[in-house]
């Protein structure tokens, strides 16, 4: 959730999926079967995954990304085109999903620590602050600290 998925990380992706492309599909020459061409793409989508941070993109299904290549790749005869190569991996962003590793962090910050912090309370000094004023606090507490480490 820190870390909004739009305009902002696609200046990001663009050349780094660029540079991928050169990598692995500059060749004109180069003959791809489908278990190579699989492999350049799990590690462009690797590449990515390593840029963005917490957003987390899902290795694609081998039938998702051959649908995508038979839909965007025009010229069986050709080479794959830089153009191509970007439009199959939307289609494969898109259908696969992003599963983002942030939504643990506010889990365990808004929910895990106000538990923990109430039941050593209780072990410790159960009355010295009444679990009405503590627990939201704690609470308050957890979410400041999620927007100081901008989760939330």
């Amino acid at each position: 959730m820190g870390q909004t998925f739009g305009k902002e990380e696609n200046k990001d992706i663009g050349p780094l999926v660029g540079k991928c492309y050169d990598k692995y599909f500059a060749d004109p020459t180069k003959k791809w079967n489908s278990a190579e061409f699989y492999h350049a793409v799990c590690e462009t989508v690797e590449e990515m995954n390593k840029m963005l941070g917490s957003t987390q993109f899902h290795v694609p299904k081998s039938s998702t990304l051959e649908q995508a290549y038979n839909k965007h790749h025009k010229g069986k005869e050709k080479s794959l085109s830089k153009d191509e190569f970007q439009k199959i991996l939307q289609d494969i962003i898109l259908d696969s999903g992003v599963t983002g590793m942030g939504i643990k962090d506010i889990l365990l910050f808004i929910f895990g620590i106000p538990v923990i912090t109430t039941f050593i309370k209780q072990r410790a000094a159960p009355n010295a602050v009444p679990n009405d004023v503590f627990i939201p606090a704690v609470t308050s507490a957890s979410v400041f600290l999620l927007a100081k480490l901008n989760k939330i």
